[in-house]
């Protein structure tokens, strides 16, 4: 049997009370508004007895407050966006917050959808791992007043706080690390993305190569066709280019595939090629031989994020200033480049 939502207004005529004494109670106000203890414990114990459950949207028209976050990412299954989400939700719960998860799977489309249900159900403040093509969203998103925190990677056209690690910078210091162990023919798998990120890790290996004198080895993966591609292209890569040392993955879901086919052509890591990819996780380190990773300073990125987005919550507004902050990666060294 369906059981009917308790309101406030059922409490308060089950008890005696006023719409307004229980609504203080049940947002903590109970001493400061001077209701007596013996009033607040007796509707706090009706409360749970019935099962009671705020509507947040209808406080929210009243407030103006859900005191909910909306977090959307590429996919929240991938490691690095889980990792850093239960990091999110620590400290946004800590701070009196709860966090709606959502994935957009890099569809420009399924954003959009996201953000306007998201403003249909008030949530106070975005986290948004951003698609590309998000710009109009984002700027109608500050323009109305609310709080946006970008990660990972930015938008170059629109103004807006910023949390993430300078990609560029991560990935030269690694492909020197192969150039340091005496790679000479180091190649990237990354894709045809125009995403910021991508784009400054691309940048980062064509610093080093050209700083040593080497040849160019890129595989673009057509990211729209990332998990039909993978497998096949990079197949194909290693057979037209027999005198590949080493391999650096973009990101980690590259690497997991590109290790699987590796395994497949039964290739020696490291004797044959040395390996190391972005964004560590538990697969990596499982992995055998243990594969050499970027690290990104989730913790430390987590802080920033929740810690901005609280600055304009309380404000109540969105700032003028923007902040924008990069964080230094760590190379983590494991046998797939060390044992070469």
């Amino acid at each position: 049997m369906k059981r009917n939502r308790i309101s406030i207004k059922d409490i308060s005529k089950a008890l005696g009370l006023s719409n307004t004494t229980i609504s203080f109670i049940l947002n903590g106000k109970a001493e400061e508004m001077r209701i007596s203890a013996q009033v607040a414990e007796r509707v706090l114990a009706y409360v749970k007895e019935v099962g009671y459950t705020p509507n947040y949207l209808a406080r929210g028209l009243v407030t103006g407050k859900t005191n909910t976050i909306g977090f959307i990412v590429e996919n929240i299954g991938n490691p690095f966006f889980s990792q850093i989400a239960s990091l999110i939700e620590e400290q946004a719960y800590n701070n009196g917050y709860k966090i709606i998860y959502s994935s957009t799977n890099g569809q420009t489309e399924k954003a959009v959808e996201l953000i306007r249900m998201f403003r249909d159900r008030g949530v106070d403040g975005y986290i948004i791992c951003p698609t590309e093509g998000l710009e109009d969203e984002i700027k109608q998103l500050r323009e109305e007043n609310r709080p946006v925190v970008l990660f990972d990677r930015y938008l170059p056209k629109i103004d807006s706080h910023y949390i993430g690690i300078n990609n560029e910078n991560a990935m030269y210091e690694a492909c020197r690390h192969l150039a340091n162990k005496g790679k000479k023919h180091i190649a990237l798998i990354t894709t045809d993305s125009q995403q910021t990120q991508m784009l400054s890790r691309l940048e980062g290996y064509k610093k080093l190569i050209k700083e040593r004198n080497l040849n160019e080895y890129i595989l673009y993966i057509p990211y729209r066709e990332r998990k039909e591609r993978l497998l096949s292209d990079f197949e194909e890569f290693l057979k037209k280019n027999p005198m590949i040392d080493s391999v650096c993955f973009a990101t980690n879901y590259l690497a997991v595939g590109g290790l699987e086919v590796m395994r497949h052509r039964k290739i020696k890591i490291p004797t044959k090629i040395s390996v190391l990819a972005f964004d560590d996780n538990e697969a990596l380190r499982l992995f055998q031989p243990a594969i050499t990773a970027v690290e990104q300073p989730l913790e430390d990125m987590a802080k920033l994020i929740i810690d901005r987005l609280l600055v304009d919550l309380k404000l109540g507004k969105v700032t003028d200033k923007t902040f924008h902050k990069e964080l230094s990666a760590q190379l983590i060294l494991r046998d797939s480049t060390e044992k070469a």
